[in-house]
């Protein structure tokens, strides 16, 4: 895309967060920076906030997943509980690089933030992440008393990848019973395997374009390939053909990014389905825009959008 076709408010860091899609494309630059991100910010506190690291032990007893617990300070009865699933195209990222996200969501509404760092995908592919945050998603369910969270719903976001798995943990926890979800937040979530074959879907943008979709995909789904296997919606939620009972959703998108397309299949499917879905597009807008340019006058409405809703969902589903 030219610069000319994003959004005005974007234009001028095109250029500079162009070189972002060619680090993801390859796998040594990936593990540098997930090196240097894990040196730089594991473990790491929000100012203002209690926070603190737990091991929650995987269902096959196998590791134990490293799980970042953060809640207000200055509030010491139980509390709802999001849990917050951090991006990075399944193959990057940690829980406290969403430090930003994650510190707003509890100034919004008391919660508390439950923030798994799951496996990424070079690391161990599908199911690895997945089963992760199935199983924290779980542990929360379980250890309220421990947490000190109240006994309603939970509610489930991320964005990015983790928009991915969220849409993932809600059709689990459709299918199972086994977590009641109050409410879900997939933004921009990556759900469609099939774009980055899909040429009428190509899109070239800074930040995360169809090259560094299709690495993400690659890694993520390696295992299954590899043996000839589907591809299951716990994987890729948008092969989901039921989105039936799947719990009010929350997410936006920008135009200018692969994930564009996908969404807007997944709010209409949701909508068909009787879902009550708060959505909005941003054109010209390519991915993570407002986490990318975050004082942009147009990041500033997808912010406000999103936690706004956030306050309002929270009332309704989680307190209400």
């Amino acid at each position: 895309m030219t610069k000319d076709e994003m959004h005005a408010d974007l234009r001028r860091w095109a250029a500079p967060l162009s070189i972002l899609p060619a680090m993801m494309t390859n796998r040594r630059m990936v593990a540098i920076n997930n090196a240097v991100a894990d040196r730089l910010l594991v473990g790491r506190d929000l100012k203002g906030l209690d926070c603190r690291t737990v091991e929650v032990p995987s269902s096959g007893g196998t590791h134990r997943i490293r799980t970042r617990v953060y809640r207000p300070a200055d509030h010491d009865g139980p509390l709802p509980v999001l849990v917050y699933v951090h991006g990075g195209g399944y193959i990057t990222g940690n829980p406290e690089m969403s430090g930003t996200f994650i510190k707003r969501f509890v100034g919004t509404r008391p919660c508390m933030v439950v923030a798994p760092a799951y496996r990424r995908a070079h690391d161990a592919a599908f199911p690895a992440g997945f089963d992760d945050c199935w199983d924290v998603l779980t542990w929360v369910r379980d250890n309220a008393e421990v947490l000190g969270s109240n006994d309603r719903a939970v509610a489930v976001g991320g964005h990015s990848a983790g928009g991915g798995l969220t849409a993932a943990l809600s059709l689990k926890a459709r299918d199972t019973g086994a977590v009641d979800i109050g409410f879900q937040m997939p933004l921009y979530p990556m759900i469609d395997d099939t774009q980055p074959d899909d040429p009428s879907r190509e899109v070239q943008a800074p930040v995360w374009n169809t090259d560094a979709n299709r690495a993400g995909w690659a890694a993520y789904l390696a295992d299954l390939r590899r043996m000839g296997e589907a591809i299951p919606p716990y994987a890729a939620p948008a092969r989901a053909t039921d989105l039936s009972g799947l719990p009010p959703t929350i997410t936006f998108v920008g135009t200018a990014e692969p994930f564009h397309l996908e969404t807007v299949a997944y709010v209409e499917g949701l909508r068909a389905a009787g879902v009550e879905v708060a959505f909005r597009e941003y054109e010209g807008c390519f991915h993570a825009f407002e986490a990318s340019v975050p004082r942009a006058d147009v990041s500033r409405d997808a912010q406000d959008f999103t936690y706004a809703t956030f306050g309002e969902f929270h009332d309704r589903y989680l307190t209400g």
